[in-house]
């Protein structure tokens, strides 16, 4: 098994090190692969140094079996051909093919049979806050089938990779020295301030990212679930949160959606409503955290909750190794 990481340097790259090692993914070789700028950077994986080498359309990916891309969308495009050619399946982290027909979008927890039908040999990871969403929907759309979901996130630093986690630490350094604040990676000010903007504005009023949660929603779950969200970045330097309202055919009790999810794959329950899931307890755990479950006060068929998720690991880097695994488990290279 010869598995590849395609943007190894960034926030995601390094995360899918960790998650392969922490896992103890069945490889036998790891090769690295960045732009020119990280191209002779060196790094260590269960012992190993390795180099990691600079993309380019060539046959380096001759013998590679699973290539785990997280080097941005233009890049993905870019180099799908490339990477696919010889017959490496690639799981890709951009928003490059999410929504392309021919291309599964997975979460595992929901729909890792999708992986069998990719006639592209390219499998999408979703967003972020999609992953943790529909990790949660899952159990309760077995209970009964969801109609609608509202949706307000609360998204840390981390959305925007180790630059984004970094301008925050810098912003919050230079407050707390009287300083003004340098603003770059974000829109305005993050540090003391929320900005409800997460990505550009389409011309029905949403934001991409709030477009992404509408669609990817839909065709992981192949539902006809409808989504409206408001997607808001918060001064926190990693792990997502979602405040969630869903609407059910039927009318269902908090005692039956806190039994589904306390026994779901992938979900963590606070069932004592005094207690919840924070980001501060959360970073780096593979689970998504859920709690104060509760009826809807505005419809007697909606329940809502709060959840919480790291979004470099579960949101990212260790969905696709769980992809990457089911496809070594179930032999479907």
């Amino acid at each position: 098994m010869k598995v590849a990481i395609v943007g190894v340097s960034g926030a995601v790259g390094q995360e899918f090190l960790r998650v392969l090692d922490e896992r103890n993914f069945p490889l036998d070789e790891l090769v690295l692969f960045g732009s020119s700028r990280s191209a002779g950077k060196k790094y260590t994986f269960k012992g190993k140094t390795l180099v990691v080498k600079e993309l380019k359309h060539n046959d380096d990916f001759k013998d590679i079996d699973i290539a785990l891309t997280s080097a941005g969308g233009g890049t993905s495009k870019e180099f799908a051909d490339t990477i696919t050619k010889h017959g490496a399946i690639m799981i890709d982290n951009s928003s490059a093919f999410r929504m392309d027909d021919d291309v599964p979008l997975v979460v595992p927890e929901v729909n890792a049979e999708d992986v069998k039908n990719r006639p592209k040999n390219i499998i999408a990871n979703p967003n972020c806050t999609t992953i943790q969403l529909v990790v949660c929907l899952q159990p309760i759309e077995k209970l009964s089938h969801i109609k609608k979901i509202h949706v307000a996130t609360y998204q840390a630093s981390s959305g925007a990779g180790a630059q984004g986690m970094a301008e925050l630490e810098e912003q919050i350094k230079q407050i707390a020295k009287g300083e003004k604040p340098t603003v770059e990676k974000f829109a305005h000010q993050l540090a003391m301030n929320l900005i409800p903007q997460v990505d550009v504005f389409t011309d029905n009023g949403y934001t991409k990212e709030e477009m992404k949660m509408f669609n990817e929603t839909k065709k992981i779950m192949h539902s006809d679930v409808d989504v409206s969200s408001t997607c808001v970045r918060v001064p926190v330097m990693r792990n997502h949160s979602e405040a969630v309202w869903v609407e059910t055919e039927k009318e269902l009790s908090v005692e039956e959606v806190q039994k589904a999810l306390k026994n779901a794959p992938g979900i963590t329950l606070y069932e004592d409503n005094t207690t919840y899931p924070m980001p501060l307890f959360s970073a780096g755990e593979d689970d998504v955290f859920v709690g104060r479950i509760r009826k809807d006060l505005t419809t007697q068929n909606g329940i809502a909750f709060w959840c919480v998720g790291d979004q470099i690991k579960k949101g990212a880097a260790l969905n696709a190794v769980q992809i990457a695994e089911y496809i070594v488990e179930n032999k479907l290279m």
